[in-house]
């Protein structure tokens, strides 16, 4: 076998996931989501940076910030949502680099030019928002992660100018009609190459 995990965690995690668009109504718990990020922290940044940072959106009043600045066609599984994750990129990650990376006194100084800092955080923050959905479906929930919000009309909300919005993910367990069909996929030799 090529790879190491169990053919039911790979189907869990990638073959039989989808992105879910209805939820049920059972709760997602404090305790699931600390499992769910105590798992996930391990993955790997640049650094090991560790620039996202995410909101869980419980309150209803909360709820009903985040739900007007959703794009019309989120609004409702946004609002009918179990939990709702607002996944953002700590844009100044770099003040945590000598508790993360120890080992390099003058790592945080590599990140005083702003837009140095701000590419990186972006970049590293968007591969934890892809460990946090792997590790959503890790804990046996749905995720419907979203782009179609206004960014800025978040940001302003819910964070203090620090922070920028890359996600909004919807969590729960899969609903009735949760799923699209499966699009296409490319094959290997469309995508992968050896020179």
């Amino acid at each position: 076998m090529a790879l190491a995990l169990s053919t039911e965690a790979q189907d869990l995690l990638f073959r039989d996931a989808r992105t879910a668009n209805t939820f049920t109504d059972e709760p997602v718990s404090d305790e699931q989501m600390r499992a769910i990020y105590d798992l996930v922290k391990y993955a790997p940044t640049a650094m090991n940076q560790q620039p996202l940072r995410v909101l869980l959106v419980r309150g209803p009043e909360a709820r009903e910030r985040l739900v007007g600045l959703m794009s019309p066609g989120n609004q409702a599984k946004t609002a009918a949502a179990p939990l709702v994750a607002i996944l953002a990129a700590d844009l100044d990650f770099h003040e945590e680099l000598p508790k993360v990376f120890p080992h390099f006194t003058g790592a945080k100084d590599l990140f005083a030019d702003e837009a140095r800092r701000t590419q990186s955080a972006m970049f590293n923050a968007t591969l934890q928002v892809g460990y946090f959905i792997l590790g959503v479906r890790a804990a046996g929930l749905a995720a419907g992660p979203m782009a179609g919000y206004d960014a800025a009309g978040i940001d302003k909300e819910f964070f203090d100018g620090d922070h920028t919005v890359l996600a909004v993910v919807n969590i729960g367990k899969p609903g009735e009609n949760a799923w699209f069909d499966r699009l296409p996929r490319l094959a290997y030799d469309e995508v992968v190459t050896t020179v």
